[in-house]
């Protein structure tokens, strides 16, 4: 696997330095924040390619770290915890979080699971590619969106759900389908998080006439996207 530069974010130097030399002698370009600020300004300057959290951080913990993350990028999270709780490790994945591993860690494992995870995300990445109706267009590689000739601007889960319709035109999908291929979790995410994202994405399609956006509400069944000829 080619180098991926992955930000190692923990308030223990002994650990990061640690996960560093693992991940540096496995051929990764590490960074280090000792904090949840400094880990958001690094991840502003540079993306990353995937992101290793310390739940336990003073001022801004991991769980709020990973909701900053979320609401501005899809980046594979991994969290480290000393807490081997069902409920934390739940809680992480309804989050966002990615994997979960419990200190102390195996570093065989670690390694293993960050290189499972790239390769995921790296599997995501080859099925990017260029998506255009006689309304929508779509650049996949650069998240960049238009539709009737206008720029729009969208979070990352709501660039996911359109990414999920397009993938399926003319396709009803339920809002299970729906949780489970944009939220991960079809059981634990309330079905009312569709509604109120698609609500969202008709807006920012088209501010002046939501309604005329060719998402469809099909009753008692879910939605549909129809392609535009």
């Amino acid at each position: 696997m080619s180098a991926s530069r992955i930000l190692v974010v923990d308030d223990d130097a002994d650990i990061r330095g640690l996960v560093r030399s693992l991940l540096e002698r496995a051929g990764h370009v590490v960074e280090e924040a000792p904090d949840g600020r400094s880990a958001l300004r690094s991840l502003y300057a540079t993306p990353a390619d995937l992101v290793i959290l310390d739940v336990a951080m003073p001022e801004l913990d991991g769980w709020a770290m990973l909701e900053r993350i979320r609401d501005v990028s899809d980046v594979p999270v991994l969290m480290l915890t000393a807490h081997d709780a069902e409920l934390e490790r739940v809680r992480g994945l309804k989050g966002g979080a990615d994997d979960y591993v419990v200190k102390p860690f195996g570093r065989q494992e670690l390694v293993a699971r960050v290189q499972a995870l790239l390769r995921r995300a790296a599997g995501r990445g080859e099925q990017q590619e260029l998506y255009a109706d006689a309304a929508l267009s779509i650049d996949f590689a650069k998240r960049a969106v238009r539709y009737r000739e206008r720029d729009v601007q969208l979070t990352p889960l709501e660039f996911k759900l359109l990414s999920t319709f397009v993938r399926h035109p003319n396709q009803v999908l339920s809002r299970g389908q729906l949780l489970e291929l944009v939220w991960g979790d079809a059981y634990s995410v309330s079905p009312d998080q569709v509604k109120l994202y698609v609500g969202y994405l008709r807006r920012k399609l088209d501010p002046e006439a939501p309604d005329s956006v060719p998402i469809e509400t099909v009753r008692g069944f879910g939605y549909l996207y129809r392609r535009t000829t």
